[in-house]
């Protein structure tokens, strides 16, 4: 059990426990177990209950529950409150912003005690008749069931790929030598949310020995496929074909349906089946390759205006390409790690500079950097680049878009940055017309190098608000203003889908992790899967440049 499940199972406690109207210093006590346990290091089944009672925020009756949920994987606790509670009120507490309270009201008041139920209620309009719900906090509800039921039974990409890459090594020990197995679907397109995880295994005689290894659980069977759970229970569909058909079959079970459509329309007539390589289809269709990635969609089969023929897809941008760690949080304002720790870590991990950008001065909840306190980092940042001549730290914020566009700190504050990352954190429920403002003031502003997160969305938690992204997108174009996408798997904002409309106009991508920790350096992987979908180049990434170039692309702002 690791570190964020001990977590979780706080939260859920704390939460049912305000369900249930229970003692408030308990729920506090859990609340913050939670939010200190979530964020350690040292694996919490490594300890024994003494030195957990030790730590900050935890003492000894939150530390026996720990030990309890290491050693039998169950707390009595929540077990005995989940008993109490029926499962469709505990399902309606993972709408986001249907918090304990109001889920309280709903089942006492009205007896709705499950997701359909509380759908029905919405469309009849019988939460006017309770207090603390008018017209608006209906309608609001309205629209978080509907999101929440959209993103049910799918899963983030960095939620499925250890998952993958445990059943592509447990083939690799499974199969006879030369036998051929590949991911496909969605999960080889790189899709940030997926509803499985798709294999191609190319000997019809594997589904015996994939069976006898239980590698799939409540296996369904099918001709040529089986269906059924990972290890983890993830849905996993694993399909069968013929050594020589190994390359045709992958090509079809990888690509769209809106794709292999365009691709039969380009080639009328061709047989591609019987390929035991999928580059063959390529090369006998007469066209360069196209990255799994971008089969979405038909947007790389379209003739080029006035030929027959596609374009050459783009060059894709590789992960060893990027050269610098863009957006990262320390211990100044919200993150696990000292300023020091996560630079020798990017150092470590072979990126030649890093860019510390702490919270501004209005984000009080994550203990924003108040001007005193800015110059004490860009002190230290100065001392620790004297010692080490190879690396650079620079001078980085993360400053709140406040509600009318504008930064946080006064012009000599925001011109004493290497570089300033403007993102919205607060007040976040605007229409596009607002939202859209709101961004173009915050680009306008002469000292904004980069624009943060630009929807604010949580994938499978919160779309994020409206915004018209060419109105956007045009304007860092015209102020020389480059756009984040924050590669936290919980985000991937910039969305993929609006990378080529950015390279159009020339706006450079920063694929920035959003680390609050050493390791969260390392979500950088998944920017990059995402920005490859979006046919992100090299040339088009801000932090693939070396340090001098990356900082002359800055410079325009100024």
């Amino acid at each position: 059990m690791t570190n964020k499940d001990i977590a979780r199972a706080f939260r859920e406690l704390a939460e049912i426990m305000e369900l249930h109207e229970e003692n408030p210093f308990k729920i506090r006590s859990y609340q913050t177990a939670y939010m200190s346990l979530r964020k350690l290091d040292l694996p919490l089944g490594e300890l024994s209950a003494e030195e957990l009672a030790a730590m900050k925020g935890i003492g000894k009756a939150i530390s026996e529950k720990i030990r309890e949920l290491v050693d039998t994987g169950r707390m009595a606790t929540l077990e005995k409150y989940r008993d109490q509670t029926p499962p469709g009120v505990v399902e309606m507490m993972a709408i986001a912003g249907f918090g304990p309270k109001k889920v309280r009201t709903v089942w006492k008041e009205l007896g709705i005690e499950s997701i359909g139920e509380l759908q029905y209620a919405l469309n009849e309009n019988r939460l006017l008749e309770l207090k603390g719900f008018g017209e608006k906090t209906q309608q609001d509800l309205r629209d978080k069931l509907a999101y929440y039921q959209r993103s049910k039974n799918q899963f983030l990409y960095a939620s499925l790929e250890p998952e993958a890459e445990a059943l592509l090594q447990a083939l690799a020990r499974l199969l006879p030598a030369g036998v051929r197995f590949e991911p496909t679907g969605a999960y080889r397109r790189r899709l940030p949310v997926l509803e499985r995880i798709e294999l191609l295994i190319g000997d019809t005689a594997a589904r015996a020995l994939v069976l006898e290894a239980g590698l799939i659980l409540q296996p369904s069977e099918h001709e040529h496929y089986l269906e059924g759970l990972s290890a983890g229970e993830y849905p996993l569909t694993i399909y069968f074909c013929g050594a020589a058909d190994f390359g045709s079959k992958l090509f079809r079970y990888t690509g769209t349906a809106s794709f292999l459509e365009a691709f039969v329309k380009l080639t009328p007539g061709r047989d591609f089946r019987g390929l035991a390589d999928e580059s063959a289809i390529f090369a006998q269709a007469g066209l360069a390759a196209i990255p799994a990635e971008l089969r979405e969609d038909e947007r790389y089969l379209s003739p080029v205006p006035g030929t027959s023929a596609p374009a050459p897809p783009p060059v894709l941008l590789e992960e060893e390409a990027v050269r610098g760690v863009i957006h990262s949080h320390t211990t100044y304002s919200d993150g696990l790690h000292t300023l020091a720790e996560m630079a020798a870590h990017a150092r470590a991990l072979g990126y030649g500079y890093i860019a510390i950008t702490d919270h501004s001065k209005s984000a009080f909840y994550a203990n924003g950097l108040s001007e005193e306190r800015v110059w004490q980092q860009m002190k230290e940042i100065d001392e620790l680049n004297a010692l080490q001549p190879d690396f650079r730290v620079l001078k980085g914020i993360e400053s709140d878009i406040l509600a009318d566009g504008s930064l946080d700190y006064p012009s000599d504050v925001l011109a004493a940055f290497d570089l300033i990352i403007a993102s919205v954190h607060a007040n976040l429920r605007m229409d596009e017309e607002k939202a859209t403002r709101r961004l173009l003031r915050a680009i306008e502003n002469p000292y904004t190098s980069i624009l943060g997160h630009p929807t604010g969305r949580l994938l499978l938690s919160r779309p994020g608000y409206p915004i018209d992204h060419r109105l956007v997108i045009d304007a860092c174009a015209a102020n020389g203003v480059a756009i984040e996408l924050n590669a936290s798997p919980y985000r991937l904002d910039l969305d993929w889908s609006w990378i080529p409309y950015a390279m159009e106009k020339g706006v450079l991508i920063s694929i920035n992790p959003d680390a609050h920790s050493r390791e969260g350096i390392r979500d950088i992987h998944f920017g990059v899967l995402a920005a490859r979908k979006g046919g992100l180049t090299a040339e088009a990434c801000l932090n693939a440049r070396p340090l001098n170039s990356f900082l002359a692309a800055l410079k325009q702002n100024h």
